[in-house]
């Protein structure tokens, strides 16, 4: 048998840290938050997407009765780049979440699995790394790729 460690980097820092595209990127995604229907859950999630045209696009989840019909914000975000803007490559990702204290969460909330999955395939159609900053209350954490969010993922190659 061999063993096989994989290894995440992510750095922790603080909002003044960060650049000015990416203070940008984390507020619209706090403010995204607020546009979330999560009446079931009452886990208000929010995600921007930056695209390299200089658009910023927004989503936040939206819960459905008939679970599982509702979708996550980073879905809904990633969906609606794709069908508005099919020529413009993703730059950078902001995820944050306001939880069921309706505080931001400490520590920063990741993306479920099939978010995961379906950001990844448009970090391919870019052709490069795209940051992920996950914010929460008091800190940041900003990871190198959506890559880095699923080592193992299921891809075409």
């Amino acid at each position: 048998m061999k063993e096989i460690e994989i290894v995440t980097r992510i750095e922790s820092m603080s909002y003044d840290e960060l650049t000015d595209t990416e203070r940008g990127a984390v507020d619209a995604a706090r403010r995204s938050c607020l546009n979330a229907y999560a009446p079931y859950s009452n886990f208000k999630v929010g995600a921007a997407i930056v695209l390299d045209n200089g658009t910023t696009v927004t989503g936040a989840n939206q819960e459905n009765v008939a679970f599982p019909s509702g979708t996550c914000a980073e879905r809904s975000a990633c969906y609606y780049a794709g069908a508005n803007y099919p020529d413009a490559h993703f730059t950078l990702i902001a995820i944050a979440a306001i939880g069921t204290d309706g505080e931001m969460t400490e520590p920063p909330t990741a993306p479920c699995g099939a978010c995961r999955q379906a950001l990844l395939e448009y970090e391919t159609l870019a052709g490069h790394n795209v940051p992920v900053l996950l914010a929460g209350k008091t800190s940041i954490y900003r990871l190198p790729s959506v890559k880095a969010l699923l080592p193992l993922s299921f891809s075409e190659f």
